[in-house]
């Protein structure tokens, strides 16, 4: 059977250079009105994933490392 690579996966993460696995930050969809603007700002730019959820990420991004 052939290896294939989570769609919905490949759509939400990317894999850095360097091997790590950037995210976008959650909350960013609606009430920002409420939110400061230097917290919409921070989530603008997004995060890394967690050193104990990296693996699990990728395991279903099998061509991305």
């Amino acid at each position: 059977m052939s290896v294939k690579t989570r769609k919905s996966v490949a759509k939400r993460f990317k894999v850095t250079a360097t091997g790590r696995v950037k995210r976008r930050s959650a909350g960013m969809r609606h009430l920002l009105s409420a939110k400061s603007s230097k917290r919409r700002r921070k989530l603008g730019m997004g995060a890394m994933v967690h050193k104990s959820d990296e693996q699990r990420v990728l395991q279903n991004l099998p061509f991305s490392h």
